[in-house]
């Protein structure tokens, strides 16, 4: 498969070896041939290994989500030990090809191949993530070549293109780790400005429901009371007090309601008590089969509740799901204040 990596892959190998070839191209005799093929076959092993050497790393569950100021920085970064051979290389074949082709010739095309070499080692070393090695490296190939051939030759023969080399690979590496950074943070505001979007949706939903529901329930009512004149029977009075609570009970605790709730809270309200449902968190994440176990224990305590003042509300405890109160006024006792005659803790679902 044809990718960006494999053909930046192909040409690195590719230039590496004409770097090191041009060491075999020899114009004038050398000292010690076996010492530069030797230095030569050094460099591309350890060219090479910093090239393909890819670290083993544990599989980690959502490792491949974008996590903004942490791009995958970690991914691609050279081992260690590929960066001790990286400087070992950077110590070992400015002087070892020096002295393998003379003192004569280390200044010839021949000799002087390690200036680009090395630079070009260095610059797959940054690429890789490790600048400090990079940098290392060319600070060592820096006073090594001067010393075997001077300031002045060193500058000309090549040694100001590595450096530049280097430089542009870093910045060209900040600049990618950058637009990482920006890519990973616009990903994570698209995903939650759809995620804004799609809540606001299922709102806008949830109010086209809840008014077509009220229109279904207090309709009647209201078209009762309009065509009367506001002039209603002590039944319409009492239907339109049992359409209020329908309402506020949809609106204030709809995820506590099915049929059977329903049903014993208008007969709570039928025969007159006052009843309060609020759904003040808890109940966030529950499937449908625990709140239908929540909605017939609620049913069942409703239905044997005779309180004239009925409050029903969710709990965020971990334990309790629904607490059911009950107050009627004391009878004979020493002050005017409801009392409680009705406490019911519905617990979760699976919880003794």
């Amino acid at each position: 498969m044809i990718s960006v990596k494999n053909v930046l892959v192909a040409l690195a190998v590719a230039f590496t070896a004409y770097l090191a070839a041009r060491g075999l191209w020899w114009t004038a005799p050398v000292a010690y041939p076996l010492v530069v093929v030797a230095t030569l076959g050094l460099y591309l092993a350890t060219t090479w290994l910093c090239i393909f050497w890819e670290p083993a790393r544990p599989e980690v569950e959502g490792e491949d989500e974008p996590h903004i100021g942490d791009p995958n920085r970690t991914r691609g970064r050279l081992p260690v030990p590929a960066q001790i051979l990286a400087l070992a290389a950077a110590v070992i074949v400015p002087s070892a090809i020096s002295f393998g082709v003379g003192p004569a010739s280390v200044t010839a095309g021949f000799a002087t191949w390690y200036l680009g070499g090395i630079g070009a080692l260095m610059t797959i070393v940054m690429v890789r993530r490790r600048p400090w090695t990079a940098w290392a490296g060319v600070a060592i190939l820096t006073v090594g070549s001067m010393l075997w051939m001077g300031v002045p030759a060193a500058l000309a023969l090549g040694l100001v293109g590595s450096i530049v080399w280097v430089t542009c690979a870093q910045l060209l590496v900040g600049s990618l780790d950058r637009a990482a950074r920006d890519t990973a943070r616009l990903a994570q505001l698209q995903r939650a400005a759809s995620a804004w979007q799609a809540s606001q949706s299922g709102r806008q939903r949830e109010r086209r429901v809840q008014v077509q529901h009220a229109l279904a329930v207090a309709g009647p009512v209201l078209t009762r009371t309009v065509a009367t004149g506001g002039r209603l029977t002590d039944d319409d009075r009492l239907e339109a007090r049992l359409a209020e609570g329908r309402l506020r009970d949809e609106m204030r605790g709809p995820r506590l309601l099915d049929d059977e709730v329903r049903a014993e809270l208008e007969r709570a309200r039928r025969r007159g008590a006052n009843v309060t449902v609020l759904d003040e968190g808890g109940l966030e994440g529950l499937d449908e089969g625990s709140l239908s176990i929540i909605r017939a224990q609620l049913a069942e305590a409703l239905r044997s509740a005779s309180s004239d003042r009925l409050y029903i509300r969710t709990s965020p405890d971990a334990r309790v799901a629904v607490t059911v109160v009950g107050r009627s006024p004391s009878v004979g006792g020493p002050s005017d204040e409801d009392g409680v005659d009705l406490w019911r803790e519905i617990p979760h679902p699976g919880v003794a």
